[in-house]
């Protein structure tokens, strides 16, 4: 397809220029478009209002609609989000190490960007100036595919960046967004492995299922969230509801939110009128098995899939075990690898959890909205990798580079 051939050259072209930056040019970029935004803000702001306008007509439920929507506040978090990135380390050109052979070769691993990355998103428009960010710093030429639902809202975001990159003599096909959000189009870039180095899915199970299965790039799988809040025997009672109203209500429609609660039969009947009580005020649903359901009258029946469900709304499934290893049986065998939490005061079930989850993130006493790369310390993230392979939990700068073998002789040759 010339639209993404014409595309991919382009995004190929600017990694070139992007790999020999300055850490000084990179950082002048990032704060050149931080400024954009914020000076831009209203022009952005008046975009997106026609998303969420659209998106209200067509009878998407709110929490999405939450994810979708920018504020002053959230437009002004993009721009700490780059700035914060220009105060951290840039890793590229840093040796990681350096050996000498017994022929005297000097063998070290070089830290360098991947190239061209690709990123295929849904909704939260923030993204748009997240992935910017990230790849900027790592010297790598993005190209974003955000979801129709989005486009006005993305597009505006990138053509403030564009003209601030301009303005400041650097590539502005730094970052590109594909503007023809057609399926067809989709599985075209998915393909597009000529130019795009790796693909990064941030969405829903169905993308990222739909990525993995038709891409012949390689894919870094991100995101889908089904994540639990354990209260042990243990637990403080009082903490848990703190930690499972944070985890639930902060914001219901992201994937680092908590969807399923598990309680220890010891505490659960003074537990869950307990966390029914904090949820009721916040219009939650608790969908319960038969023992939560004759503890609190208040719980709706769960099905088995209600136990497998990412629900980004204001629905939780809740489940009663007999002790700490039926808990990590029933979250192992029904999370995503996403995040996961446990509310104990004892160290020895602490080290437990934390040893026997398979996740990428595992808390002790701490809600599982923290799996974000701004509060791990990042500046941004570009997703959340739920897989094992190169990058796993919040990816921020490193994710997002490769290695090189870097060799030094003085007239060596192989016998």
């Amino acid at each position: 397809m010339q639209y993404l051939d014409e595309i991919g050259s382009r995004a190929k072209r600017a990694a070139r220029i992007l790999n020999k930056l300055s850490q000084n040019d990179k950082n002048k970029g990032l704060l050149a478009v931080a400024h954009a935004l914020v000076e831009k803000a209203d022009f952005i702001l008046q975009q997106n209002e026609e998303d969420v306008r659209q998106a209200v007509l067509n009878g998407v439920k709110d929490s999405l609609i939450d994810r979708l929507r920018l504020t002053d506040t959230r437009i002004k978090g993009m721009a700490e989000g780059l700035e914060q990135i220009v105060s951290l380390e840039d890793p590229i050109g840093e040796v990681i190490s350096m050996k000498i052979r017994p022929n005297g070769l000097q063998i070290g691993q070089k830290r360098v960007p991947i190239g061209v990355i690709g990123i295929i998103y849904e909704s939260r428009p923030n993204v748009t100036a997240d992935a910017f960010g990230l790849c900027f710093k790592t010297g790598n030429a993005v190209i974003l595919r955000g979801g129709s639902d989005a486009l006005i809202s993305n597009q505006a975001i990138v053509k403030v960046m564009k003209e601030a990159l301009t303005d400041a003599g650097l590539p502005a096909d730094a970052i590109q967004l594909l503007e023809d959000t057609s399926r067809e189009t989709a599985r075209e870039f998915m393909r597009l492995n000529s130019y795009v180095d790796v693909l990064i899915p941030r969405g829903g199970a169905g993308l990222i299922k739909t990525v993995v299965e038709n891409s012949t790039i390689p894919v870094i799988e991100t995101g889908t969230g089904n994540c639990h809040v354990y209260v042990d025997e243990f637990a403080d009672i009082d903490m848990a509801v703190q930690i499972i109203d944070n985890a639930k209500t902060q914001r219901m429609g992201v994937c680092n939110a908590c969807e399923s609660v598990v309680i220890h039969e010891a505490v659960a009947k003074t537990a869950i009128p307990k966390i029914l009580d904090c949820l009721d005020k916040k219009g939650v649903e608790v969908r319960g098995d038969k023992i939560s359901q004759e503890i609190d009258s208040r719980i709706a029946e769960a099905t088995e899939e209600d136990f497998r469900t990412e629900y980004l709304d204001a629905i939780l499934s809740l489940k009663v075990v007999q002790n700490i290893d039926a808990a990590i049986a029933h979250i192992n065998e029904y999370n995503t690898g996403h995040s996961e939490a446990i509310v104990t005061r004892d160290y020895d079930n602490s080290q437990k959890f934390l040893l026997e989850i398979d996740a990428s993130a595992v808390y002790v006493n701490a809600s599982t909205r923290f799996t974000d790369g701004f509060e791990f310390g990042f500046g941004a993230e570009i997703g959340i990798s739920t897989q094992k392979l190169h990058a796993r939990g919040p990816m921020g700068l490193l994710a997002l580079t490769t290695t090189k073998y870097i060799v030094f002789g003085n007239g060596q040759i192989r016998e």
